[in-house]
Order: C-alpha cells, then sequence, then structure tokens
C-alpha cells in the first residue's frame, strides 16, 4: 500500500459542508473577526459569515445618528452665540441713547445693570494691560504713549489753539501780533477823514508863495493864503506822478496813518490855485497842463534810523526778540530773574518749553512803549515797501551796504519821524508800484531781505491784507479810487494804473501773507 499522503485534499462533499457544533463554538470565541475571514488553520476551511448583515445595518444606524446629533449641536450652538451677541448690541445702543439723549430733569432715571460684560472688547492699553507688557511702537514718548491711552472720558492735558482775549497789558499775542498795549499807544497819524479835509481843502484855497525846497530840484514849497502849506511834486515823466498817488492809495486801502495827504492836480495858470505865483512856476521851469501832487508839509519832523533788529547783524523780528526786550528794558528785579530763567536754561527740552508761549502780558515802562511803537510802525513799513517795491528808502540803503558798511548806522532815506508824536512819515513814495516794478529783477532781492525776517505785524494791516487778496479786487478799489477822486481833465493827463501792475501787485499781496502764515508755523 502506497502511504503518500496526497497533496490535494478531496473535495468536500455537501454533508461536510454542513456546520458542526464545533464550528459554532469556534465561531462564538472568534465573534470579533471581520465578516467574510477565511480560517486556514482547520480543516475543513471555514467561512465565518453568520453575522455580517447584522453588523453592516449596526454600522449604518451609528453613522445616521452621529451626523444628526452634530446637526443638532451646531443648530444648539449657532442659537446661544445669536442670543448673546445680540445681548451685547443691545447694551451698546443704551450706552450711546444714554450719552447723546439730553437729560430732562423730570425724567426718571432707568435702572442700569452695574455687572460689567463678560463679552466686551478687551482694550490693551491703560490700566487694563495687567501683564505690564509695552504694547507700544519702540521708540515712542511718554506723551504719545499718554495721548495713545483709551481715556475717553479724561481731558488731554495740553490745550491747542487756545484763545486768549487781549487786554490792555497784551504786549504781544497769538504769537505774531502787536498787543493792545502797544496799539492803544500808536500815533494817530493820518486817516481817511484827514485825507478828505485836504482834498476839499486843495479845492477852495489859493497858493501865494513858491519856493524851493521839498527835496529834487524842481520840486517846490508852496504856501498857502492861510499860512499851510505843502510840497509840490514836479516830474517830465510821469508814471513817477502815478507811483506816488497809487502809493498813497495803496496805503489808504491798507489803513495806513504814515503817509501825508496828497491830491493830484494839474498846473493851470488860469486856475484860482495857481494863478498867484505864474511867474514863480515860470521860474521854476515848469510845463502847463502838467500833472503833480500836492501833499500836506507836516513841520517839526526828525530823521529816523533803522532799528538794530533790522541791521544786517540781526535782521530778524520775532516773538523772541519782543520777549528779551521786553525782559530786559523793564529794570526790575522779577524780569531779570524772567530773563535769566528763559535766556539761558541749560537744559534744551526745558528751554523749549519755556519758549513755548503764545502771549506777553506786561507792564511795560515808557522807554520800551516807545521802542515798541517805532518797530509797530516798520512792520507795517517793511510791508508797504515790499508791495510797492519802493526803491529809495531801505533798499537804497541795504544796495549800498556792500560798499558802505556804515550806511546802516545812518539815517534811512525818505524816512522822518515827528518829534511830537513819533510817528514815522513814508516819504517820496514814487519809485513805487511802477518803476519799481521794472526793477523787480534786479532789486526784488533786498525786498524780500527785509520781509522774509519779519514775523510781528499789526493785526488791522494783516486783516487788510486778507480781504484784498480774497477779493482780487485790489486793482478794481485803485481804479474806482482814482476816477473818484480824480477829475475827467486830471484822467485825461494822468493814466490810471496799469491792470498787469495790478496783477504784480496782487501777488505781493499774496506773499506777505504767505510770510504771516510761516511765521504762525515756526513760533506756535
Amino acid at each position: 500500500m502506497d502511504n503518500t499522503k496526497e497533496k490535494n485534499p478531496p473535495p468536500l462533499s455537501f454533508t461536510d459542508r454542513i456546520p458542526t457544533v464545533k464550528d459554532i463554538n469556534l465561531k462564538e470565541k472568534n465573534i470579533d473577526k471581520m465578516n467574510m475571514t477565511i480560517d486556514f488553520r482547520h480543516r475543513p476551511y471555514v467561512i465565518y459569515n453568520d453575522f455580517s448583515s447584522n453588523k453592516m445595518r449596526t454600522r449604518r444606524e451609528g453613522v445616521t445618528y452621529c451626523f444628526i446629533s452634530v446637526i443638532i449641536s451646531f443648530i444648539f450652538g449657532l442659537a446661544i452665540g445669536i442670543v448673546l451677541m445680540s445681548g451685547q448690541y443691545e447694551e451698546k445702543v443704551v450706552v450711546k441713547e444714554r450719552h447723546t439723549t439730553p437729560r430732562n430733569m423730570n425724567t426718571v432715571k432707568p435702572e442700569t445693570k452695574e455687572e460689567s460684560n463678560k463679552f466686551a472688547a478687551v482694550s490693551f492699553t491703560g490700566k487694563e494691560n495687567k501683564y505690564n507688557k509695552d504694547i507700544y511702537p519702540k521708540g515712542l514718548t511718554e506723551v504719545m504713549k499718554d495721548i495713545l491711552k483709551d481715556k475717553k472720558n479724561d481731558k488731554h492735558p495740553f490745550v491747542f489753539n487756545k484763545t486768549f482775549v487781549p487786554d490792555t497789558s497784551t504786549v504781544l499775542y497769538d504769537n505774531i501780533y502787536w498787543g493792545p498795549q502797544i496799539e492803544d499807544a500808536m500815533p494817530q497819524g493820518y486817516g481817511e477823514s484827514s485825507a478828505q479835509i485836504w482834498e476839499e481843502y486843495i479845492d477852495e484855497t489859493e497858493i501865494v508863495k513858491m519856493e524851493a525846497g521839498c527835496g529834487r530840484m524842481q520840486n517846490r514849497l508852496v504856501t498857502f493864503k492861510d499860512g499851510l502849506q505843502a510840497c509840490v511834486r514836479y516830474r517830465q515823466n510821469t508814471d513817477q506822478i502815478q507811483g506816488e498817488i497809487f502809493s498813497f492809495y495803496v496805503g489808504r486801502l491798507l489803513n495806513l496813518t504814515n503817509l501825508a495827504p496828497s491830491v493830484v492836480r494839474i498846473v493851470d495858470l488860469k486856475d484860482r490855485l495857481w494863478k498867484n505865483v505864474a511867474n514863480d512856476i515860470v521860474t521854476a521851469q515848469w510845463s502847463s497842463n502838467r500833472a503833480v501832487v500836492l501833499t500836506q508839509y507836516i513841520p517839526s519832523l526828525e530823521s529816523a534810523s533803522i532799528p538794530d533788529v533790522f541791521r544786517p547783524t540781526n535782521r530778524h523780528l520775532n516773538k523772541m526778540d519782543i520777549m528779551k526786550m521786553s525782559l530786559k528794558e523793564n529794570d526790575t528785579e522779577i524780569n531779570k530773574q524772567i530773563l535769566i530763567d528763559k535766556l539761558r536754561v541749560k537744559d534744551l527740552k526745558l528751554k523749549q518749553e519755556l519758549q513755548n508761549f503764545t502771549h506777553i502780558d506786561l507792564k511795560l515802562n515808557k522807554k520800551t512803549i516807545d521802542r515798541f511803537l517805532e518797530l509797530a510802525q516798520w512792520s507795517d513799513l517793511i510791508i508797504f515797501d515790499y508791495l510797492t517795491a519802493n526803491l529809495d528808502r531801505i533798499v537804497n540803503n541795504l544796495f549800498n551796504y556792500q560798499w558802505n558798511v556804515n550806511i546802516m548806522d545812518g539815517p534811512a532815506h525818505n524816512l522822518a519821524k515827528k518829534m511830537d508824536s513819533g510817528l514815522l512819515i513814508f516819504l517820496d513814495n514814487e519809485s513805487g508800484l511802477l518803476h519799481g516794478y521794472r526793477l523787480l529783477k534786479k532789486y526784488n532781492v533786498y525786498h524780500s531781505l527785509m520781509l522774509d525776517n519779519l514775523c510781528v505785524f499789526r493785526k488791522r494791516t494783516i486783516d487788510s491784507l486778507k480781504r484784498l487778496y480774497n477779493t482780487k479786487s485790489v486793482g478794481s478799489l485803485l481804479g474806482d479810487m482814482f476816477h473818484k477822486k480824480n477829475s475827467i481833465v486830471i484822467r485825461d493827463i494822468l493814466p490810471s494804473l496799469p491792470e498787469k501792475n495790478a496783477k504784480i501787485l496782487i501777488e505781493r499781496i499774496g506773499k506777505v501773507l504767505n510770510q504771516v502764515e510761516k511765521c504762525e508755523q515756526n513760533f506756535r
């Protein structure tokens, strides 16, 4: 008999495929095995497939229940969030209405809960920074940190644009304007009423005497029948007569009282004004039908020098200069100590704080007041000469300074001072507006030299300039004034101010106002 085992077992019969009790017990022990798993360790091979349908059904039901629970949780959580958030927004609205709604004394105050909202936004500035963590950018100053702190109910310690009302003791205010203590002491000068009276006087009077004087060769000093006198300006060149009278008109538009009253008249031997001096007119070699300017003669004048602050070694006037002069001239122990504190401080930060003033309130002595009265008039003079491009006053000194350094120590050209009141008189303005404008390319640097270093002004002068510049009406106003004050005979001989010159005047007004704005920025 062949004992060799068969390599391939015979196929199972149908009866062999029926599970036995042993097989069933074995499957219960291996209940965790996956469906359709074949056990190769036992013959016959057993396929565990009895509970596959029940297990798959259980898995599908578990997935369904899990998905439903997730959906329910999401909806429930969303509902809770909406309720909480709506409560937070309602609280903010109540706070806003409480601040904006006017409170009536008869209105019952609603009850408010003191409990803070735990969902309120967290502030990372101020006291709420629990961890003492520096949340500011590096290099930020302590002042800026204080500004950035969330203190909406606190007032900031720095007050910008503080309104100061000047009074009779104010020397300077708003950093750049002369105060009432100076303005109230200004000499009266010659206003609009004086100009009107002079015009009416010339129409009714007669000249009884004419003699040499009043400057240039063909100018004449005339005496009227009642003893009053006038300087008569005669020129062959018409634009110098225009320059003189239109410069006077510009002074009137700016409310300057430093120009003596002036009128234009025609030399006519048949006119009552001239008939008594016909021979003197021939001697003076005047031509008939020539326009001349008659300016009221002002006696008791003395020369005026350029102040130290406007000379080449200094040449500036600002609020710090006014402060120094105010404290220095008022020779008291208190003011001396203030001067030391303000001007000799070594700590740069402290010095800047001491210099951060907008006005000066200090009772001045007469010497200081007189000095400031002159400087206030110089403020107007520098502006007036810049607008008209006058060549015969300060520009004359500045131009000749390159050859004669001592010229600034002498009297200013075409400038005088009244002995009794200290009023500065702006004399001989014939180069303004026409001749001076033609030479701007050469001399404008000298005009700008004085203006660029002036930072203290008279408020009424600047207000007049602003009105003229905003309306762009200076040309029409000068034309109207010229037509109103002069007859058709005069207007036929003497032309009005050309339009191109009026445009240049507007431009120069704008430059003066730019200087004012620059001073406001630099000394605020």
